[in-house]
């Protein structure tokens, strides 16, 4: 998101890149040279110096001598330049790829000398190219990155280690556009602290969780993790609105009837309490499920919902363009959907040591309750659908995307060979991680077998033995005392 410059944020800015003793890798001063060529020449070069460096921008600036940075005004007006018959800005940003921000800025100087400022937003996850080319800033001088294989290796590792997070969602606002776009009470209210009397206080606050960071021109960025957490509205930053989670509710069984369709507006964090809440008040109820319940109860266990939403948010994928986190529910199951293929294989969600693509993102959610502990939280959804003895969930790796289902409470009559064989898979993992054994017995627990039905039980067992998921633990003991293990340990 970028917002309209000032002429007092102009000047300032001006000020601040004239203070350099000569030029920079990030920064190139012309005097009237306007060839179109050269400049998109110049994005590409600039905006990956500028992610080499770890700056947030570059900037070409017209009408400062180069040696002396004296100001001495330009000729050349971007706002009204052609190339090819078309505008010169829209021509650079066909030829630039992938796509970045660049603006270019008119305004007067000292002596009412005119100047332009072309603003570039550094290169984020490849290498920016200009009409299939890649440059580079070496000193001084623009070159082609392919004759630089080391700092071409170099720009790789950058975007590598360079999180999600700590990109910026708007550049240079002030102070006041900051506390406009984040909801800092709720920031204040959910890390549990008193609101701060001042706006100085709210800011440094809000830095120090680096939800926001200073900029080159004294004014501020906003970093994705903040817009994420805690955007007002996340449709008001560019690159982020599609990021916002839909909620669908459909008739019946498939996607032919679409009966409510919503898309949220507010940051994870602000709105993930309204988002469970909604989702609560659209599920039907059962009763008397299984030994356990003598009343009526949610149709899926809140906390298996709350972990799984939870996880559609902190481990989604949001290089990817175009899709976002969607929540789609159905008579009998709920899918919940996040971009991005796992990091793990889905049969090993449960016992694996967790991963994240969002560390910042999943540790702050964390910090405020929103989801639990590290590495506990499948642990949690498969422990209450066994409580609540439904189907096992369904864990599906999608060509760009990742699934988690839960599914309606169904009689084991009613489950079908797969869905008996997950739950035992499931229940097996779930017991070793416990350090608990699984056998006859805590199968016919699972999923409400009589002891008189053990064969039925011991069935299960062998249909998950034919599948590949667990094996038998102690073959030498008698079938009654024999023990089960997943078949990753």
């Amino acid at each position: 998101m970028t917002f309209e410059r000032s002429h007092e944020y102009l000047l300032s800015l001006l000020k601040e890149l004239l203070k350099f003793p000569h030029e920079t890798e990030w920064v190139e001063f012309k005097y009237n040279n306007d060839d179109p060529q050269m400049i998109g020449e110049y994005i590409s070069a600039l905006a990956n110096a500028a992610a080499l460096l770890g700056k947030k921008s570059a900037y070409m600036v017209w009408g400062v001598e180069n040696e002396s940075h004296a100001v001495h005004g330009t000729t050349f007006k971007p706002s009204t330049s052609r190339h090819r018959q078309q505008e010169l800005e829209s021509w650079l940003l066909q030829k630039t790829s992938p796509k970045i921000h660049f603006r270019f800025f008119e305004f007067t100087a000292v002596n009412e000398l005119p100047v332009v400022i072309l603003e570039i937003q550094a290169a984020s996850h490849a290498p920016v190219q200009f009409d299939g080319t890649e440059y580079i800033r070496v000193g001084s001088y623009k070159k082609k990155l392919r004759e630089f294989a080391e700092k071409e290796r170099e720009l790789w590792r950058v975007f590598d280690k360079t999180p999600f997070e700590q990109n910026i969602a708007a550049e240079n606002v002030s102070a006041e556009q900051v506390l406009k776009l984040l909801d800092y009470p709720a920031y204040f209210d959910l890390i549990d602290l008193a609101l701060p009397e001042g706006r100085e206080g709210i800011l440094n606050a809000l830095e120090s969780d680096r939800l926001i960071e200073p900029s080159d021109s004294g004014q501020w960025h906003i970093t994705n993790l903040g817009a994420v957490l805690f955007a007002r509205r996340l449709q008001d930053f560019r690159r982020l609105g599609r990021k916002a989670v839909r909620l669908i509710l459909y008739r019946g069984n498939n996607r032919t009837e679409t009966i409510r369709e919503l898309e949220g507006s507010k940051g994870y964090a602000v709105g993930f309490e309204g988002l469970i809440d909604y989702i609560k008040t659209q599920l039907p109820s059962n009763e008397q499920i299984g030994e356990a319940f003598r009343q009526e109860v949610p149709m899926y266990p809140e906390l298996a919902v709350r972990e799984l939403v939870a996880n559609m948010i902190i481990h989604q994928d949001f290089n990817l363009t175009g899709t976002g986190p969607m929540v789609e529910m159905f008579d009998q199951r709920m899918e919940i959907t996040n971009p991005g293929t796992p990091l793990v294989d889905t049969r090993r969600f449960l016992g694996s040591p967790p991963q994240s693509r969002n560390e910042s993102l999943a540790s702050f959610m964390r910090r405020i309750g929103i989801c639990e502990e590290r590495g506990s939280g499948i642990e949690k959804v498969v422990s209450q659908t066994e409580l609540y003895q439904l189907p096992a969930p369904l864990f599906e790796h999608m060509e760009r995307h990742t699934r988690a289902v839960l599914f309606a409470h169904k009689s084991l009559n009613e489950m079908d060979k797969e869905d008996r064989v997950r739950a035992c898979y499931l229940h097996c993992c779930l017991k070793y991680i416990h350090r608990e054994p699984m056998n006859n017995p805590s199968i016919r627990k699972r999923f409400g077998i009589e002891e008189q039905n053990r064969s039925q039980a011991s069935g299960i067992i062998r249909d998950t033995i034919k599948e590949g998921l667990i094996r038998l633990y102690d073959a030498e003991v008698g079938s009654k005392s024999r023990r089960y293990i997943p078949f990753w340990v």
